[in-house]
């Protein structure tokens, strides 16, 4: 970043009491290309104030509303930059439109709207303006993640035949109490889907980037366990590829025991790979003959672009708020007029949408398998 000025960050959401909002502060950050400077961080101007202290931005950068700090902010000779929405899912649509009409680049959360409609506005609204845009699926800036995808493009398993990927969590196994909980089982703040919004997305994203195949036909099993909740908090989809290869999608929010058992298995006709997100710094390849072989961070042979996200020597493993930061590197590299093939965007959030809308649809009619119409 050698001569060049920090690229300057105005936040939506991440208010007191927000889990996400800080984590995107701390990643947006890690590289000294990116600063927070401004935010509307609550619609309570108290709430926004507080949370401005601590950021420990300008009191006068800490607005009460999304409207005031694009209108303040653009006639402002410093500027933000972008924006990053950290808000429940409700909020995006409106905090993006806003944005990239007001001419502010968008880093946003998933999924990118409550709607697959709103996600195609928000499509038409980045053509429109010409403005950047990314959305924040956090596992695809994992280093062995993307040593993953690139093994398989590179053809080490050979032809891709079938596709586990798992997302289990256990922290909604009970009638939900705290903010966190609760915006994400109220279909007015969430959509509507519960756990296929929430984390299912994130396994959905994960199948396609890896594999660089797209999802063609899902048949959908939504469930909603605990007594009283409105959403679904249990998941399973088989997929089918474009490809013809087959695949099962399994999300929970309701196993016992699991933190956030984010993995995949990929089986090719030459061999397979799997990597899990609780031990992200391990990748395992398992060859046709019975060798198998783990990658690490450290080891040699990775390619270049897949090496420099690697932070540091082997033996010190990285993790989440690395491979958050990871995102953030590609969307400054975009900002400042160069390019980010792998960084997810505005495609990714319709794909995301488009998954919600039918798993959900199609698991209440029991219809069987039908096709992914994006």
């Amino acid at each position: 970043m050698t001569g060049q000025r920090r690229l300057r960050m105005g936040m939506i959401g991440g208010g007191p009491g927000a889990f996400i909002g800080p984590v995107h502060r701390i990643a947006a950050e890690l590289d000294r290309e990116i600063e927070l400077v401004a935010g509307a961080f609550s619609a309570d101007a108290e709430r926004s104030k507080a949370a401005g202290e601590r950021y420990r931005i300008d009191p006068a950068r800490a607005y009460a509303s999304v409207e005031d700090m694009l209108a303040r902010e653009a006639n402002r000779p410093d500027s933000i930059d972008f924006v990053t929405i950290a808000t429940p899912n409700h909020q995006h649509f409106p905090a993006a439109k806003a944005a990239l009409e007001a001419g502010f680049a968008v880093m946003c959360d998933k999924p990118v709207t409550t709607t697959a409609a709103q996600a195609r506005e928000v499509e038409r609204l980045i053509r429109v303006h010409g403005r950047p845009f990314a959305l924040s699926y956090t596992y695809s800036g994992y280093p062995m993640v993307r040593a993953a995808r690139d093994r398989v493009m590179q053809g080490a398993i050979g032809a891709i035949r079938k596709v586990v990927v798992e997302y289990p969590q256990g922290w909604l196994a009970k009638p939900e109490s705290g903010k966190q909980a609760e915006w994400r089982s109220d279909p007015a703040r969430s959509g509507v889907g519960g756990c296929i919004a929430d984390i299912g997305v994130h396994a959905f994203h994960l199948a396609e980037f890896v594999t660089g195949l797209k999802v063609s036909k899902i048949l959908a099993d939504l469930g909603t366990v605990v007594p009283g909740r409105q959403l679904d908090d249990d998941c399973q989809l088989l997929l089918r590829f474009e490809n013809g290869a087959r695949g099962a999608l399994l999300a929970s929010q309701i196993a016992i025991g699991e933190r956030n058992g984010l993995s995949i298995r990929i089986y090719g006709d030459k061999g397979a790979l799997r990597w899990r997100q609780e031990t992200p710094w391990q990748l395992w390849l398992f060859n046709e003959d019975g060798r198998s072989e783990l990658l690490q961070p450290g080891d040699l042979g990775f390619p270049d672009d897949v090496a420099s996200m690697m932070r540091t020597p082997g033996g010190h493993p990285e993790g989440y708020l690395e491979a958050f930061a990871n995102l953030y590197r590609d969307f400054a590299r975009l900002l400042r007029g160069g390019s980010a093939p792998l960084l997810p965007g505005i495609e990714d959030g319709i794909r995301g949408m488009v998954l919600i809308e039918t798993a959900v649809a199609h698991s209440r009619a029991m219809s069987g398998w039908v096709d992914l119409a994006i």
